[in-house]
């Protein structure tokens, strides 16, 4: 995005903020990247309906979906300085912002759903909400954004000298692009509005992500197999601003906490829904659907955790989310 544009967005972003509070009610301005068709934004809409009924019309929730307001990066920096009030953002992206987070990131780290389920609602993942308020970013809780893989243009991936040569775009993550670097491709970050053009004109061969975005973005069209490796369960945050968090009363921190756990419950429903539906429709339209052997692909990343070793915090928390049952 130009510097222009996004200029323009901050502005509007501030004037949007300044009339958000009137008469004794807010209207909480919530930016996201994806389609108003995925589960996160139905959920958000949902979130939207409970913090009216629980706040009896004093806090409101107006959603701005497909990245009107920025991508995810732009969006944490908006939030940073308080011309917006919330944003859902990969955890991929929020390890550039706090740090800790990049280890919900390293591939092959849970053993199913519900460990990682377990290690997010738990302690470890409070912990890791919490560590972001140091960087103006109150961590609300995690949607689930099931298991990424590679999706491809020109040939299958069965194991990881597969993905030798090929340009695979990856978010603003280190981690992500460690990971295919060990596995042997080329990483390419991009942005996700910018990636079906990409994969159209040949800048990247391939890319990965869990199955509903890979339908809802229509990248199937381009891309022809999908290679179900389930490197990493990538979990969404949805994120406040300190900024506005600091200014909310305890009873409307109580209304948000609350509007927030029952959409965070109702978005896994529709997620897992979501995903069968995903994958029946690629299918249909001809998407060749590869499982390859798992362990491969894991065990040419265990690099990435040898060089965590000598890293205190990180192995520690990596020993945490092993052993958490």
């Amino acid at each position: 995005m130009g510097s222009l544009k996004y200029f323009v967005l901050l502005i509007g972003c501030i004037y949007l903020h300044s009339c958000s509070e009137i008469a004794g009610t807010r209207t909480l301005k919530l930016a996201h990247g994806l389609d108003v068709n995925h589960s996160v934004h139905k959920a958000m809409v949902k979130m939207g309906e409970d913090l009216k009924k629980l706040s009896g019309g004093k806090l409101t929730l107006e959603i701005y979906p497909n990245q009107q307001l920025g991508s995810e990066r732009e969006c944490l920096e908006l939030l940073q300085i308080g011309s917006l009030d919330m944003t859902k953002v990969s955890v991929g992206v929020m390890e550039n912002f706090a740090p800790k987070m990049k280890v919900l990131g390293l591939p092959f780290l849970f053993r199913d759903k519900q460990h990682s389920f377990d290690v997010l609602d738990g302690p470890i993942g409070q912990q890791l909400l919490n560590d972001g308020t140091k960087y103006w970013l109150k961590g609300l809780g995690y949607y689930d954004a099931g298991s990424r893989s590679f999706y491809t243009k020109d040939r299958p991936i069965n194991k990881p000298e597969d993905l030798k040569g090929l340009k695979i775009r990856v978010m603003e993550s280190a981690t992500a692009v460690e990971m295919v670097k060990e596995l042997g491709g080329s990483p390419t970050p991009i942005s996700w509005g910018e990636l079906y053009t990409a994969l159209q004109q040949g800048v990247v061969d391939g890319a990965e992500n869990n199955p509903p975005s890979f339908y809802l973005s229509r990248h199937y069209e381009v891309c022809k197999y999908y290679s179900l490796d389930e490197h990493t369960v990538l979990p969404d945050v949805l994120i406040m601003g300190t900024q506005l968090w600091d200014r909310l009363s305890e009873q409307e921190r109580v209304w948000v906490l609350e509007a927030v756990k029952r959409s965070i419950k109702y978005q896994r429903v529709l997620w897992a829904e979501s995903e069968a539906e995903a994958m029946a429709a690629v299918q249909k339209a001809g998407v060749e659907i590869i499982y390859p052997d798992k362990s491969l692909f894991a065990d040419k990343v265990q690099g990435i955790f040898k060089a965590h070793e000598s890293d205190v915090v990180m192995s520690k928390l990596i020993q945490e989310i092993r052993e958490t049952n």
